[in-house]
């Protein structure tokens, strides 16, 4: 049984997650997915709308994920060593340094990474700047 590992932050879900999470699962047996803690996104973002037990719970209910662990940190190697996935999958939307770091710790437990598009037309931040834009001039359009 393949085991593919990934996270995601879980806010305001778009297609662009959908798709990465469903290409995921396609890599494996089992898809088990990481969210960040509302301290873990912060390391690097603003804090989440929706809190950390509700988007847990929106990623579970996702038919093709096969169990949520936290992530209590925005780089998943904790979560990497504890569960040592047959596979990780990484965003390119992260650093050349970070995926380094990944590729290290997972060829010393055997874990092979890949790196799949991040949707650059899918923005749950640009969702957000929408909305907020919107609301200045008289609501949603």
């Amino acid at each position: 049984m393949k085991v593919v590992y990934t996270y995601v932050v879980g806010d305001l879900l778009h297609e662009g997650h959908l798709l990465y999470l469903e290409n995921a699962k396609g890599l494996g047996d089992k898809l088990i997915v990481g969210v960040l803690t509302d301290e873990a996104v912060e390391e690097k973002k603003k804090k989440p709308c929706l809190d950390f037990r509700e988007r847990m719970g929106i990623i579970q209910k996702l038919g093709f994920v096969n169990a949520v662990v936290a992530q209590n940190s925005y780089s998943p190697i904790n979560n990497i060593k504890l569960l040592k996935p047959d596979i990780m999958i990484e965003s390119d939307s992260h650093t050349e340094e970070d995926l380094r770091t990944i590729k290290k710790v997972c060829k010393n437990i055997g874990c092979r990474v890949m790196v799949m598009p991040y949707y650059p037309g899918q923005s749950s931040s640009a969702i957000k700047a929408k909305i907020k834009e919107d609301s200045k001039h008289g609501g949603l359009q």
